[in-house]
């Protein structure tokens, strides 16, 4: 076969695989495209554009139903320190009322007194990198949006600044208008709820578990209840049992003063959270309520050791100070902390 000939053949093998690859190519994104449709479909009527005024003037949001009773979640920046709240549903507003608006999640829960549609909530838990998601929002007070992307990534920190737990960056960009958004993945359930955008290219959102948590504590004590025992993390020299997170100090007047725990202890869990590096204690401590007994457990040479340790109240939380004083490098904060060191 002369070289003219082989590539002829050559160009008309590629063709032919060209158009063998078009029609599944066309019927994966018309599946794509048609479930996104029947999520936004079955959803839509359950997320609402929600209205107020703030210090600023007026302002609008997103939220969306969890209960055929009228509550919401939306995010802080919508429902935190807002008056004159309003839900809109189908073209007709109706008063809102703030039942719980907690800084250090992001989010704020809402009462609106009408019977509702409500949104199924899922699991953070397990999610991976890759995994297709949606969100339903009003971006600059237009009609009800539907985006799609996907998961980007799941956070501590942003630029140095650690959140109070891990987020998820979804690569879908948000405008105003959007925040308290659900994020939803394609059974149509709530994952997450989008807090803050990235340059507009990205967005984050504070996962289901975690606003769960919260909405857990308002059930039980009418308020958020953020906990802390009192110790503080560092990172070992090297891993011992799969962990690097050393207990570097012990401080005064906390719950784990005097609890039998020592500095030098490796931490190996907080409650049901397994331990692997300081970090992981972000997460486990947002978990901690307060009041509640949370088991700890330390490996102190080739001994493991489990202290209860009942928690109080965190120092950053609604509740004030507690004795002891957090300097700026301490603490899982309020506010975002670029401190190496962890305090659960």
């Amino acid at each position: 076969m002369t070289a003219r000939a082989l590539v002829a053949v050559t160009f008309v093998s590629l063709a032919l695989l060209s158009r063998a690859q078009e029609p599944a190519t066309v019927n994966s994104t018309s599946s794509i495209s048609r479930e996104v449709k029947e999520i936004f479909d079955k959803s839509a009527k359950a997320v609402v554009k929600i209205r107020g005024t703030d210090e600023h003037g007026d302002l609008s949001g997103t939220g969306f139903f969890i209960d055929p009773a009228g509550m919401l979640y939306t995010a802080f920046s919508v429902g935190g320190d807002t008056e004159n709240l309003t839900v809109e549903i189908d073209g007709k507003k109706y008063p809102a009322r703030v039942m719980i608006a907690d800084m250090r999640s992001g989010i704020a829960i809402l009462k609106a007194d009408i019977a509702t549609p409500a949104l199924p909530i899922g699991k953070s838990e397990g999610l991976e990198v890759a995994t297709p998601v949606m969100t339903i929002g009003f971006p600059f007070d237009l009609p009800e949006t539907p985006s799609f992307g996907m998961i980007a990534g799941f956070d501590r920190k942003f630029l140095d600044r650690y959140f109070s737990t891990t987020h998820v960056r979804v690569n879908v960009p948000t405008q105003r208008g959007e925040a308290g958004a659900p994020l939803l993945n394609f059974k149509g359930e709530v994952i997450g709820i989008l807090v803050s955008s990235i340059d507009s290219s990205a967005c984050y959102a504070l996962p289901i578990d975690a606003a769960e948590k919260i909405r857990n504590d308002f059930v039980r004590f009418g308020e958020a209840r953020h906990g802390w025992i009192g110790i503080e993390v560092t990172q070992a020299e090297k891993p011992v049992e799969g962990s690097r997170a050393a207990m570097a100090q012990i401080m005064q007047d906390t719950p784990a003063f005097g609890s039998g725990v020592q500095t030098g202890d490796i931490l190996l869990e907080i409650g049901k959270t397994k331990v692997h590096e300081p970090e992981d204690v972000i997460d486990a401590s947002f978990f901690i309520t307060a009041g509640e007994t949370v088991p700890i457990v330390v490996l102190r040479g080739n001994e493991k050791i489990t202290f209860e340790i009942q928690s109080t109240f965190h120092p950053l939380s609604n509740h004030g100070p507690s004795a002891a004083t957090l300097t700026p490098k301490q603490g899982i904060p309020l506010q975002l902390d670029s401190s190496t060191r962890r305090t659960p």
